[in-house]
C-alpha cells in the first residue's frame, strides 16, 4: 500500500512538471538583478512573495494544461519529452480531477501570495494589478472560457507572461518604476520563448488538429512555423547591437550573444527542412529550450556583473 502511495505521489509531481519551474525562478531573478544594476536595494520580503506568486501561477498552468488538453494528448502519437503533456493523465496513474484540483489550489495560492505581496511595506501601487494579470493570463492559456492556445494566441501570451511580465514584476517590486532597460533586456527572451513554443508544437500538430486545438502551427502549418522560427531566431540575436544603442547594458548584451552560434545552427537546420523528420523533433525542441535557458542565464549573469560594477 505504501509503495502504491509513493508511486502515485511521484506521478502527481511529474504531472506538474516541476523542472520547468526553474524558468520562472530565473526570469524573476533577472528582473530583480536588473533593478539592482540600477542601484536599487533588494527587499527580500517582496522578492519572496513576488517569486511565490509567479511560481504558483506557473505551476497552476502546468496542472490545468494537462487537464484541459487531455483529449489532445490522448490523440497525440508523436509526443516527445518536451511536448504532448506530461503523459501522466494519459497513462491513467492519476485521476484527471486531481490535476484540476491542484490547478485550482495553486491558483488560489497565487492570489493569496499576490495579496500579501501588495500588502508589504512600501510595495508599489501597481504590483497587485500586474500580479493579477500574470495569474489571469496563465489560467486563460489553456483553460476555458478563453483557451488562448486554441485561438492562435497561446504562443504570444506565453512569451508575454513568462519572458516579459515575470521579469517585469521582479524589476517593479524592487524599483517601483518601469524603465526601458527592462523591456530592452526582455526582447530577445520574448523572441526565444515564442520560437521555443513553435518548435515544441511541431510533434503535436496532428493530435492537436484532430481535437480542435488550433495552435499557430496547426493554423499556419509546419512550413510557416519553421520559416518564422528561423527568422525570429536571427532577429533575436541581431537585435543586440541595436538594443545596446538604446540603453541595454553592454555586459548583459555581450553575455546574451554567447548562444548566438547555437541559434544560427538551429535556424539553418529548420531552413533545410529538419522539422520534416520526426527523428529530429526531439533535438530541435531541446535546442530551443537550451537557447532560452542559456540566454536568460547569460543575461542574469550580465545584470549581476553590471550591479557589482556600479557599486
Amino acid at each position: 500500500m505504501a509503495m502504491i502511495e509513493v508511486a502515485q505521489w511521484r506521478a502527481f509531481l511529474k504531472l506538474g512538471r516541476p523542472q520547468f519551474l526553474i524558468g520562472g525562478l530565473l526570469l524573476f531573478a533577472l528582473g530583480s538583478a536588473l533593478a539592482r544594476a540600477e542601484g536599487v536595494g533588494i527587499d527580500w520580503h517582496r522578492y519572496v512573495w513576488g517569486q511565490a506568486t509567479v511560481t504558483a501561477a506557473q505551476w497552476m498552468t502546468h496542472y490545468s494544461n494537462d487537464y484541459f488538453d487531455l483529449e489532445a494528448d490522448r490523440a497525440n502519437r508523436t509526443a516527445t519529452r518536451w511536448s504532448g503533456g506530461s503523459r501522466v493523465l494519459v497513462g491513467g496513474s492519476v485521476a484527471p480531477r486531481a490535476a484540476l484540483a491542484a490547478s485550482v489550489i495553486l491558483g488560489a495560492a497565487a492570489l493569496i501570495a499576490a495579496c500579501v505581496l501588495s500588502a508589504q511595506p512600501a510595495s508599489p501601487r501597481l504590483v497587485l494589478p500586474l500580479a493579477l494579470l500574470i495569474i489571469a493570463l496563465s489560467w486563460c492559456y489553456s483553460s476555458p472560457p478563453l483557451r488562448l492556445l486554441s485561438r492562435g494566441l497561446g504562443e504570444v501570451t506565453t512569451a508575454l507572461v513568462v519572458t516579459l511580465l515575470t521579469p517585469l514584476l521582479g524589476f517593479y517590486v524592487q524599483s517601483s518604476v518601469l524603465r526601458p532597460l527592462l523591456f530592452l533586456a526582455c526582447f530577445p527572451l520574448c523572441c526565444l520563448q515564442f520560437t521555443m513554443l513553435l518548435t515544441i508544437e511541431l510533434p503535436d500538430a496532428a493530435g492537436d488538429a484532430s481535437q480542435g486545438k488550433r495552435t499557430l502551427v496547426v493554423r499556419r502549418g509546419a512550413e510557416w512555423a519553421a520559416r518564422c522560427t528561423a527568422a525570429v531566431l536571427v532577429a533575436a540575436f541581431c537585435s543586440l547591437p541595436i538594443l545596446v544603442l538604446l540603453g541595454m547594458p553592454s555586459r548583459v548584451a555581450a553575455l546574451a550573444a554567447l548562444p548566438a552560434p547555437l541559434a544560427l545552427w538551429q535556424a539553418v537546420r529548420l531552413s533545410r527542412g529538419a522539422f520534416r523528420d520526426p527523428k529530429r523533433w526531439e533535438s530541435l525542441a531541446l535546442c530551443s529550450v537550451m537557447l532560452l535557458a542559456t540566454t536568460a542565464l547569460a543575461e542574469l549573469a550580465g545584470a549581476a556583473l553590471t550591479a557589482v560594477a556600479a557599486r
